[in-house]
């Protein structure tokens, strides 16, 4: 699975110009699934994600985590994260997983977060959607369970 993390002070999704989900403070995560990942993948990130503290304290620096800032999540599925870029002017998708393993995998990765406390809300899976988001700092981050793998 691949996760981008942005830490927002608002997103939100929309599909058809109706409102699917929004939030102010906490982190938009756009998911991506491979054919390859698994539900140790998901909770493993979502481990990851739920603990880590990029929220600036009183003194500038990034040690707050979600949870100290009352912040929320907006989880958007992504399969195009999975685009193989290497060859050619067209991305490959081979490497993402079918809707059915992508949405079953995206499920599980929210579940562990509300699990762990966080708020979660979604975008819409296999739709088209467009995402707002105002990007906090800005502080992206990338995350890969393969990396976690090794």
């Amino acid at each position: 699975m691949k996760v981008v993390i942005q830490r927002v002070t608002r997103a939100r999704v929309t599909v058809s110009g109706r409102e699917v989900a929004s939030l102010d403070r906490g982190f938009l995560l756009l998911v991506g699934v491979s054919t390859q990942d698994t539900e140790a993948d998901a909770a493993s990130l979502a481990r990851k994600i739920s603990g880590l503290r990029i929220f600036e304290d009183t003194e500038g620096k990034m040690n707050l985590g979600l949870d100290e800032v009352r912040g929320e999540i907006l989880a958007v599925p992504q399969f195009t994260l999975l685009g193989d870029c290497r060859r050619g002017r067209r991305p490959d998708f081979n490497q993402a997983a079918r809707p059915e393993q992508g949405q079953a995998l995206f499920e599980a990765l929210c579940r562990v977060l509300v699990a762990m406390g966080c708020g979660v809300k979604k975008g819409a899976f296999q739709e088209h959607m467009q995402v707002e988001l105002v990007n906090d700092g800005p502080v992206t981050l990338i995350l890969d369970s393969k990396e976690f793998k090794k």
